[in-house]
């Protein structure tokens, strides 16, 4: 039985099964039907569910979504958050498709595989169904079951054993509607077996100015003593609609190490899920978020301790006015097993109004008795002995408080590994400001 809510997406399926990355393939049929099925069971999720208690997707049930066509959309001039020749691999996608006019590939040497899902479907497709569909189950997730059935396009990274890119990956998801408003579901598949390395960016972006649904999910499989770097850049426009899920499993003595800012899109929701497998393992999630007028912004997390002697480290910033919603929901659970593991969490809010809101639900689950486990979060107005300060020494008001404001965000920013990608994220964080 399909609920009320699902049966434009199934009918969306039913349109684009024909057309969409490695049909001919049993295996991926089959993924795709159980994916479709399970999404047409569950349908949208609601406040009902717990883990959607503070977002609510009514408004996405409003508009009617049609089929995505990137190939026919003009780019003048792509964006980008590297500067000029810092990345030797860029690939684009416009409303879901692969433009390889848009991208850069070098030719890479053996272990190394960069380069889109369908092209890797068609190459190489007993190597992509190793993993796809297998790292994040979607029985209880059902924007992610809806992206298994729908599946489009998307990265696929594999870098065999000690492997390593210099510089960053950079991939850019451009959804650009007019009248019509699109639909689509980028798929990534990121594998990196032992001792290998690797940088990742995705800038999510709109053209165009009308509604779009991103849709996305993400695979990562770490091996022994692998490391990346996931950056992200969410800037879509004022009436898109961003879902992201991510699911890492981190093998042992490797490093899962993400940030993500938010400052678009109507509505938006960063879900991260993270296992850690092996005995050293550990994980850093952080990220800063801007929203103003009624944008709602949605940062939930999940991270599990599995075996013994993990760690895994939480720091969400954001800044909230006008009558914008934040959610902040982070979980970290302790098996059994996992003694010795360390886990903390974080979650900080400037509220600059007093109609803007945040909803916080840090949770701890504990099943072993030698762990260190912290958590926190806290929500206010700016300082205002730091304000008062600033304005003593001579500076306007306006200028006293966007300079706290940048020194509040700056801070989650330093931490990020990759230089070269700094300067556009401190810069993101001035535009926002400039148009208080």
């Amino acid at each position: 039985m399909t609920t009320a809510g699902a049966q434009p997406f199934v009918d969306q399926y039913g349109a684009l099964k024909g057309a969409l990355p490695g049909t001919g393939l049993p295996w991926l049929a089959e993924l795709r039907e159980a994916g479709l099925a399970r999404f047409a069971s569950l349908g949208l999720p609601t406040p009902r569910d717990e883990s959607w208690k503070y977002t609510n997707l009514r408004p996405l049930e409003k508009v009617a979504f049609g089929t995505p066509n990137g190939e026919a959309v003009s780019i003048d001039r792509l964006p980008s958050l590297l500067p000029a020749g810092a990345s030797e691999n860029r690939l684009v996608f416009v409303n879901g498709h692969y433009r390889d006019d848009l991208s850069t590939l070098k030719s890479l040497r053996e272990g190394v595989e960069i380069g889109s899902l369908a092209a890797g479907l068609e190459r190489s497709p007993e190597t992509v169904a190793e993993h796809l569909g297998r790292i994040a189950p979607s029985g209880e997730q059902p924007l992610l079951a809806l992206n298994t059935a729908l599946s489009g396009d998307g990265l696929v990274l594999r870098l065999g054993r000690g492997a390593k890119v210099k510089t960053p990956i950079e991939v850019i998801f451009i959804g650009a509607a007019t009248e019509q408003a699109l639909a689509y579901h980028p798929r990534n598949l990121i594998v990196l077996e032992p001792e290998s390395q690797a940088v990742v960016i995705e800038h999510h972006v709109s053209l165009g100015g009308g509604a779009t649904f991103a849709n996305s999910a993400t695979e990562i499989d770490l091996g022994d003593g692998a490391l990346l770097h996931h950056y992200k850049m969410q800037a879509e426009g004022p009436e898109a609609f961003h879902v992201s899920t991510v699911h890492a499993r981190v093998g042992r003595d490797a490093h899962y190490d993400s940030f993500g800012m938010s400052l678009g899109s109507r509505l938006s929701r960063n879900e991260v899920s993270v296992r850690l497998n092996g005995r050293g393992a550990n994980c850093h999630l952080n990220g800063a978020y801007m929203v103003r007028g009624k944008q709602h912004c949605d940062t939930t997390t999940l991270v599990e301790h599995l075996v013994p002697r993990t760690s895994c480290r939480e720091v969400f910033k954001g800044v909230l006015d006008d009558e914008a919603r934040a959610v902040f929901q982070g979980r970290i659970v302790v098996h059994p097993d996992a003694q010795q593991s360390d886990g903390h969490q974080l979650s900080k809010a400037m509220l600059l109004s007093e109609k803007a809101e945040i909803d916080a639900k840090p949770e701890l689950e504990i099943y072993a008795d030698d762990v260190k486990c912290s958590h926190g979060a806290t929500a206010g107005d700016l300082d205002h002995d730091a304000l008062f300060y600033l304005r003593s020494r001579g500076l306007p008001e306006g200028p006293a408080r966007r300079l706290l404001i940048e020194a509040f965000l700056t801070e989650s920013i330093e931490a990020i590994a990759a230089e070269d990608l700094c300067p556009a994220f401190l810069a993101s964080i001035a535009d926002w400001l400039k148009t208080d």
